[in-house]
């Protein structure tokens, strides 16, 4: 592991050190059950018996475009010499999740994740004539539809009034498409509908499993905690490639100002490798187009809200939202940068 990625992963574990120790350590505990930021997924466990449905929409966006961790321009990648003649401008990707988690025992908890995704993304082409640098035109392709689903348990290793700490356990089913086609302006400006760039794809293609560790705890009206999650691509899928594999580690730190309402500030730590392999169908004069233009690393800070019912007709439900800004990132080749998501949940549990 590179000496930039342990930096940073120490940073973020020495994050939540700090907040629980410094802010934590001589407090009396209570017995109110702590959540991470809406954000994160199989965050807490649940008794036995227990069911939690869930809903979440998420909104992210992606503009301009980077190389490494320095900005480049569209006429930039336009004279980079790669043969780039089309240049995305900016993408958003909205999703909304229905997730729903059983306790069979309060050791194991089951969860089960479906989720529907929308994505658009702008472009600009410019003119494919030999010498020609003029702008032809704008356009935007969009797919929607089904996304991966998601399998997982949550195993408990400890548990008390002040400490929770389980481990994650996924499985990513590739129930989302990976062959969508879409019209396009081409630098000769014809429309053709080839099959669209990898990140205009709805899934993986592939089965992955998605391990992982929790610790969260509580004292007072603080809570905290830290995760981290790996996502590894079992096998290419049958498109002949897979995508990169993905570490992120986690940490929140959550103060409760009343029984109902809670703030949190959240750091993420992301890094992803590359795509593995290539679609032959997917061939265009495009940095989406090209498998090593992907993955990299990437640190986002989010600050979270929380609403939470504890009695009366209120119990058992919680609305939160929580908003992250990207504040650091560094890519692998040509990519657009990540901008900042939005995620607005609401949980019911019984």
């Amino acid at each position: 592991m590179p000496a930039k990625i342990l930096l940073k992963l120490s940073a973020l574990f020495f994050f939540n050190a700090l907040l629980s120790q410094s802010l934590f350590a001589n407090t009396s505990h209570n017995h109110i059950k702590a959540h991470a930021p809406i954000g994160v997924m199989g965050d807490h466990m649940h008794e036995s018996g227990e069911w939690m449905f869930s809903y979440r929409y998420m909104s992210m966006s992606m503009e301009n475009n980077l190389q490494g961790s320095n900005s480049i321009s569209p006429e930039g990648i336009r004279d980079a010499g790669l043969g780039l003649r089309v240049v995305p401008l900016q993408m958003t990707t909205d999703m909304h999740m229905l997730g729903a988690m059983y306790a069979p025992s309060n050791k194991l908890t089951l969860m089960v994740m479906v989720n529907y995704l929308e994505k658009e993304m702008d472009h600009l082409t410019f003119k494919g004539m030999m010498g020609a640098t003029d702008p032809r035109g704008i356009f935007t392709t969009e797919t929607s539809g089904m996304g991966d689903t998601k399998l997982g348990a949550l195993y408990s290793l400890t548990s008390n009034d002040n400490t929770n700490i389980h481990l994650n356990l996924g499985l990513s089913i590739p129930t989302g498409k990976i062959d969508y086609t879409d019209e396009i302006l081409t630098p000769m400006n014809t429309t053709p509908s080839p099959r669209l760039p990898y990140p205009m794809q709805l899934g993986s293609g592939t089965y992955d499993i998605q391990p992982g560790i929790t610790y969260a705890g509580t004292r007072d009206s603080w809570d905290w905690g830290s995760q981290v999650k790996m996502t590894i691509r079992l096998d290419d899928n049958d498109e002949g490639y897979s995508l990169g594999d993905q570490t992120q580690v986690t940490s929140w730190g959550g103060y409760r100002f009343t029984h109902w309402l809670t703030g949190s500030l959240r750091l993420t730590y992301t890094h992803a490798d590359e795509i593995s392999g290539k679609d032959v169908l997917i061939n265009l004069p495009v940095q989406t187009s090209n498998p090593d233009n992907f993955g990299g690393e990437r640190i986002d800070l989010g600050v979270g809200i929380t609403l939470i019912g504890s009695e009366g007709a209120q119990k058992g439900h919680r609305l939160a939202l929580e908003y992250e800004t990207t504040i650091d990132q560094d890519v692998n080749g040509i990519q657009m940068e990540m901008q900042d998501m939005l995620t607005i949940g609401y949980q019911f549990s019984l």
